[in-house]
């Protein structure tokens, strides 16, 4: 009798463990984050999943319409997970039809929508997925219209109501220089005080180069014809100065929350870049303009409104922000960055030209002489070297420094997206944004948005 109580006692604890186990697991599951990529039109989507994150399911969920473009980003996934060096381990699990939005919100198999692609669809593909109770994790811009953003504004307020997270995917904040030129402007010994600028000498600018065709993960970039329509793409004006606009403020008011009240556009204009018919071909593969493009067709050749300049006071300080889009960047170049911010005290200046080799450096040109370098020398060794070790400087014949970061913190554009990822994740993990970042997002949409509409009425 002893023997089968004991018998039975055992196998009662068996079961208790095994569902204690089975528990355990489930809990492990469910703690795992697991993405949705929806519609993935741009490489942008296939970025994030460059590196693996021990916090994700490794299950990419993808909900997409059948075409090249879904094609190309199994194809980079497929290229992540074959390489010699550092392989990924994603499984994709996949819906490929018409009705690919309806099947995610219906069956909704993960937590985090992932989208870039149209930028024309994205506020309504992030509308929704709101209102279904999922987090967002989107490619910039969130919108290209004014009707878009009133969405938006929208969407913020039901992830609020439902305790959701909605991100921009903001890659540049993690550009080394950049995070430099942000660390030295802290510092009242070395840069002083932001100055308050003016249209000829904004207090911070920003400028960015782009190319439409160049090599992404080694390979030619081939982009869908729809990426030259502004009705899909959006004008330049209010796509690639997403990034810009959001250093302005990151860098010059860090921490602080932004109502767009404090915003003031001056000015704003656009003009397009031409592309001929064989430059076209190439980049896209098509040897015809699609139908929707006609609209934007002279003497055989496509007019892109894609650059942009806007001049506008954030916080009573004047910015200014201009994005410039080529056909195809020079042997050995690339994308380039210029950017200035005026202190009292320094200006802190990244080029990436000629001089620097197409890579960029920071430069910190000092108004009072006299003690500079030593204050420079200082703030080096105490605080700039706690980021980043073996961070040196050299004076140049004209009274600037040159600041030199090393390599180690260079890691490349395509690298950024899964420190931007992390970033995202632990903020999941937290269950919230820093307080900031939702208004700044706000301000931030609110200003491409008004610089539209200036440069449009003229």
């Amino acid at each position: 009798m002893k023997f089968k109580t004991l018998c039975l006692l055992m196998l009662c604890l068996g079961c208790s463990e095994k569902k204690t186990n089975e528990k355990m697991d489930g809990e492990e599951a469910v703690e795992k984050v697991k993405l949705m990529t929806l519609d993935p039109g741009h490489f942008h989507a296939a970025l994030v999943h460059k590196t693996m994150y021990p916090q994700v399911n490794s299950t990419i969920y993808l909900f997409a319409p059948e075409g090249p473009e879904v094609q190309d980003f199994l194809t980079k996934i497929e290229s992540y997970n074959s390489r010699d060096e550092s392989p990924s381990d994603w499984s994709i699990k996949n819906y490929l039809g018409p009705n690919y939005l309806e099947k995610m919100l219906t069956e909704k198999p993960g937590n985090v929508m992932i989208v870039a692609g149209k930028n024309s669809k994205k506020i309504d593909y992030v509308l929704e997925a709101v209102k279904a109770g999922l987090n967002v994790y989107a490619d910039k811009p969130l919108v290209i219209s004014p009707e878009g953003f009133e969405k938006l504004k929208e969407a913020f307020q039901i992830a609020q109501e439902k305790n959701l997270l909605i991100y921009d995917i903001m890659t540049e904040r993690f550009e080394s220089t950049t995070v430099m030129q942000k660390l030295f402007s802290s510092m009242p010994s070395v840069f002083g005080e932001l100055m308050d600028g003016s249209l000829e000498e904004p207090a911070i600018s920003k400028e960015s180069v782009h190319h439409f065709f160049k090599y992404v993960s080694g390979q030619p970039l081939v982009r869908p014809p729809w990426f030259f329509d502004v009705n899909e793409e959006g004008e330049g004006i209010v796509d690639v100065t997403t990034h810009l606009v959001d250093l302005v403020q990151w860098e010059a008011f860090p921490g602080q929350i932004i109502d767009s009240t404090n915003v003031e556009m001056l000015s704003a204009k656009r003009w397009p870049t031409v592309l001929t018919k064989d430059e076209f071909r190439k980049v896209t593969g098509l040897d015809t303009y699609p139908d929707y493009l006609q609209k934007d067709i002279k003497n055989e050749k496509l007019h892109v409104y894609c650059n942009g300049e806007m001049r506008y006071k954030i916080n009573g300080k004047l910015a200014k922000v201009s994005v410039i889009w080529n056909y195809q960047a020079p042997e050995g170049t690339g994308d380039t960055h210029y950017s200035i911010m005026r202190g009292t005290k320094s200006d802190l200046i990244i080029k990436q030209g000629v001089d620097e080799n197409y890579k960029p450096i920071l430069y910190i040109h000092p108004k009072q002489k006299e003690g500079f370098e030593a204050e420079l020398t200082n703030a080096i060794s105490a605080k700039i070297n706690s980021e980043f070790p073996g961070t040196t400087m050299e004076k140049l014949s004209d009274g600037r420094y040159r600041i030199t970061i090393p390599d180690e913190f260079k890691i490349g554009h395509e690298a950024h997206f899964g420190q931007v990822t992390q970033n995202y994740l632990k903020y999941l993990e937290a269950g919230k944004l820093p307080e900031w970042e939702v208004p700044n997002m706000i301000s931030k949409y609110y200003t491409t948005i008004e610089a539209l509409k200036m440069a449009k009425q003229k």
